[in-house]
Parts: C-alpha cells; structure tokens; sequence
C-alpha cells in the first residue's frame, strides 16, 4: 500500500480532473498534516447532440465552478494519453486544455500525470484496471466506492498521486507550473497573460 508523506509544512486542497468531452471526472481532496481526506467526487456529463466547442466553453465555466467553490491550492489532471482515433485524441487534448485554462485564470499550479503513474503511485501497479483503482483509494481515504463511480475514480486518483508526490522524488509529473504567479493590480488580460507564459517556461516543449 502507498506511504503518506511523512510531514506537510502547511495544508492544501487537491482538484482532481480526469478530462474528457462527454463525461469529465472531478475529486477534490483535503491535506491537513499527513492526512488526506476527501472533500467532493463526482463527475459532468455532456450532451453528444450539442457542439464540439459548446462542450469546451462548459468544462471551463464548471472548472471555475468547482475552483470557487473549493479554493484549491494545485491542480493535478490526468493527461490525455490513449484515444480511438486521432480526432478523439486532439478532442480530449483540448478538453484537458480547457479545464488547465480555468486553473491557469485563477493562478493554481497545474500538475499533469500519465495514467500508468497514477495508478503506479495509488496501487503500486501501473497497469491496475480502474476496480483496482476505486478499491485502493475506497481503502486509503476510508470512504465507500459509491463515491468512485464514472471518471471520478481517475480523477481522485490523479489528486492522490499528486498527494503522494509530495515527498516521493520517484512520482514525477509530465508537466507542471510549480508556483503561483505574482500577485498585482494588473488588468484581467495581463494576468492571463502571465499565467500562459509561466506555463510555457516550465512546459517549453508545449510551445507551439
């Protein structure tokens, strides 16, 4: 079974996403100390019949939702890594896309993980189906799997690793923005600006 982090110089909230364009899974997580508990779990799905687009603008608005109601200090997201085809692939890419930009506008750093590490990190086995997954974390945050239908399994899952990460050096994210940006009386678009900027200097191979 996964190790907690020994010590936490202060406590956090964890948002968990697991992206998609039908069905989004979130999990928001609580660290006091060395404790992990959960928060809220759950998931958002989405009408097939309304637009591509239409989709990307909800997950952003319900991802802003989420961070104001739950004021989380990180966000750690599954990242997209196998699809059917290339069009469902760029389409999850950009619904992850979405959901990193309502972090990025209210200056939550943003981690990013490989399933295969997520579920490495949460079982110890990194091709673990997503049972094995739900029954783990039922154990580790002592709460029923009811709470893990759906693609909120994968999303608690992201925000555990995420947890676990914390003094584990093995755990690492494929990318990251490892702190908040600076806190000023710039106008909205400024601060965007420097959130996406910061983003790209710790991602530089997400520049286009």
């Amino acid at each position: 079974m996964p190790q907690a982090p020994t010590a936490r110089p202060t406590d956090k909230v964890i948002l968990g996403i697991d992206p998609g364009t039908l069905l989004m899974g979130y999990g928001i997580l609580r660290i006091q100390g060395n404790r992990v508990s959960l928060l809220d779990a759950g998931h958002w799905r989405f009408r097939s019949t309304d637009s591509h687009l239409l989709r990307l603008s909800l997950i952003f608005k319900q991802t802003l939702a989420l961070i104001q109601l739950h004021q989380p200090d990180e966000l750690a997201i599954e990242a997209p890594f196998f699809a059917q085809n290339v069009q469902s692939l760029i389409k999850l890419g950009r619904a992850q896309g979405a959901a990193i930009a309502a972090a990025l506008e209210r200056d939550i750093p943003v981690f990013e993980y490989l399933p295969k590490k997520i579920k490495q990190a949460v079982t110890g086995n990194g091709n673990a189906s997503k049972q094995q997954v739900a029954a783990m974390l039922s154990t580790l945050l002592q709460t029923p799997t009811d709470h893990f239908k759906n693609d909120a399994t994968d999303a608690l899952g992201a925000a555990y690793c995420h947890f676990l990460r914390m003094n584990d050096p093995t755990i690492t994210a494929v990318t990251s923005t490892t702190s908040r940006t600076t806190k000023t009386k710039a106008t909205s678009g400024s601060k965007k600006k420097q959130a996406w900027e910061q983003f790209l200097r710790s991602n530089p191979d997400r520049q286009l």
